[in-house]
């Protein structure tokens, strides 16, 4: 079966009965190695044709899909067709044309590529595998078409018509139906990173890399983007194609396009897209709202993601959309707006913050329902109270809801509560839940270390599907470098050493921002931030919200708790052999060890000084 990157359920209610049609035969028909995509913009001018077909030997095939009958069409040309729907008079250009212009659009963009193209000959420049168009007609029949004069501005070999498409129809005979409508065939077969390319110029919402996700698009004050650089024809001037594409697996992508209606669960190990495809959902939502709408509600608990969060919707023109905040910095706000008194300060402001906007809601003085959506990161870092107040906050008119999950991450235990479930907190996500297990964010070297020293806490467990089940995380087998174990005498040498070698990094092209230092405690966070003075590295320490500033070109210095969410190219873990700290539980440590060391995407240094139980995990 093909595979249908936007899933049937998902797409349906945008269809007409002819796309879901012939929906159905691709999925039907194709083989399991036949990607398809349904009405998402492509290229740099953002087209969008109904389908677009992939394979790796057959190439791209654009496919436009029209339910008309052969009684409403009243005059044809080779550029232009009279149609007259219900009674009222259309021109609109002939539907290969508009194949042909979206195929073309496609074309020129992936020409571009010089690791797509053939490198020399007569074909130098252009693709290096087949591409096609064509037009699907699920009202009218071979016969029609033939009689009709059809045939006389439409080539045959680019139609497919309804009898041709019906249930019953041989797979094989199908599928040479779509291949008549290549100009050309020849003996190539696209390569995995081939295909990653593919997409991830055909696709600009997949891209991973935030540098090369807005490569075509200059946001405009209004957010709209436009085209930097996009003459008439649609091709691209002046923009380099990096050398490295990075986009969503199809797993990922399947599952961010597909994000239907109603309340929905994401578990997922560390590393495995949750925020990336919280990111796409957001904007999706944001972008189909009609003018007016309720924001989208974008929360986390940790406030140095909320700010990463928040500067790449900024970057985006979403900001005034896509409200992202901190979760108790939320609770704070909603207080002040409704005029709510806040607690006096004290050891127990937040939790009594909390208090407050609970009972406020529960007495009707702060408004349920102020969202379109609620999108809810790290919801395992959330206590069950925490998660029924933010449900509140969804339009039940909308109803959408997205909560992203990994128990293996829940440094604070408190969604352990005894008896929770999602719906006992009014998350009716049952039939709903994903798990994605593949790590895609590490290395196999970096993962396999994270799973050496935290083996304990990630020894998986089912629940129900109304639980939080621990997963265990599968390498996605992106080699690197081993991560490096440096055993030093005192924290100062660890310390220096770790400054040293990020001066190096440095000096060898690493950007000062690819870089973070995440430690457990105050003080190893102090020790490095003098020995990185003493060096003049470039670096912020983020000790109090508000310090975090993800687009400063700096080294990051962060606690292991408020690393959460976040990823660098490289990441130090100073400071092991201090683990567990004094009435610290070997668990509690271990799984911040494994969040700190699941941030680190390239290369991981880690230094140990003190015979602390975590660090004698370490073969050094």
């Amino acid at each position: 079966m093909g595979t249908l990157i936007t899933a049937l359920s998902s797409a349906a209610p945008r269809m007409t009965p002819g796309e879901r049609r012939l929906a159905e035969r691709l999925g039907q028909k194709l083989d399991d190695d036949y990607l398809v995509w349904f009405d998402v913009p492509i290229g740099p001018m953002r087209t969008h044709p109904d389908f677009v077909v992939l394979h790796p030997s057959r190439g791209v095939l654009i496919l436009e899909t029209k339910d008309w009958s052969l009684g409403i069409v009243q005059r044809v040309t080779r550029e232009m067709w009279d149609i007259a729907p219900a009674g009222r008079h259309k021109r609109v250009i002939n539907p290969v044309l508009q194949a042909r212009h979206g195929a073309h659009d496609v074309v020129r963009a992936l020409e571009r590529d010089p690791q797509l193209v053939h490198g020399s000959g007569a074909h130098e420049g252009k693709l290096a595998f087949p591409w096609g168009y064509g037009v699907v007609f699920t009202k009218i029949t071979r016969a029609e078409f033939e009689r009709s004069g059809l045939a006389e501005v439409i080539d045959g070999h680019a139609v497919i018509c309804s009898d041709e498409m019906t249930e019953s129809v041989d797979p094989e005979v199908f599928q040479e139906r779509l291949w008549r409508m290549f100009p050309q065939r020849f003996a190539a077969k696209l390569t995995l990173p081939q295909l990653d390319r593919v997409r991830w110029i055909m696709f600009p919402d997949v891209r991973v890399n935030p540098p090369e996700a807005a490569l075509f698009e200059v946001p405009e004050a209004d957010g709209r983007p436009t085209h930097e650089g996009v003459r008439g024809d649609g091709t691209v001037e002046g923009i380099q194609l990096p050398d490295v594409m990075k986009v969503m697996d199809l797993q990922q992508e399947q599952l961010a396009r597909s994000l239907g209606s109603g309340h929905r669960v994401v578990h997922g190990v560390a590393g495995s897209g949750k925020t990336m495809i919280l990111g796409y959902r957001a904007e999706y939502l944001a972008k189909v709202a009609a003018p007016g709408a309720k924001p989208v509600l974008v929360v986390c608990f940790n406030e140095p993601l909320g700010a990463a969060l928040s500067a790449t919707f900024a970057a985006k023109g979403l900001s005034d959309r896509v409200h992202v905040r901190h979760f108790h910095r939320w609770v704070r706000q909603q207080l002040v707006a409704f005029h709510q008194p806040l607690p006096p300060d004290g050891p127990n402001f937040f939790d009594e913050l909390v208090e407050h906007l609970i009972t406020a809601v529960d007495r009707g003085e702060v408004l349920r329902a102020q969202y379109s959506a609620v999108l809810i990161d790290e919801g395992h870092d959330f206590r069950a109270e925490w998660l029924r107040l933010v449900a509140q906050m969804v339009d039940p008119e909308t109803n959408n809801l997205l909560v992203l999950y990994d128990d293996a991450q829940n440094i604070y235990e408190r969604s352990k509560a005894r008896g929770f479930s999602f719906k006992s907190v009014g998350i009716q996500a049952s039939g709903r839940t994903t798990i994605l297990r593949v790590n895609y964010r590490n290395t196999t070297q970096i993962l396999r270390l994270a799973q050496r020293v935290a083996a304990e806490i990630l020894a998986p467990h089912d629940s129900d599907e109304d639980g939080a089940p621990l997963l265990g995380p599968i390498s996605c087998g992106r080699d690197g470098e081993e991560p490096e174990i440096r055993r030093l005498p005192t924290l100062g040498a660890e310390a220096a050493y770790v400054a040293h070698a990020l001066a190096a990094a440095a000096r060898d092209g690493r950007a000062w921002s690819d870089m973070a230092v995440l430690c457990h405690d105050t003080a190893v966070m102090d020790a490095c931030a003098g020995a990185l003075r003493r060096l003049q590295v470039p670096h912020t320490v983020r000790r109090r919200p508000g310090d975090f500033r993800p687009e400063a070109d700096t080294v990051k210095i962060l606690t292991m708790r408020v690393s959460k969410g976040l990823e660098f190219p490289l990441v130090a873990i100073p400071g092991l052999g201090r683990l567990p700290a004094p009435n610290e539980d070997d668990k509690d440590a271990a799984r911040l060890f494994y969040v700190a060391a699941t941030r680190a995407t390239e290369q991981l240094l880690v230094t140990v000084s003190g015979d602390g139980r975590l660090g004698q995990r370490l073969a050094v």
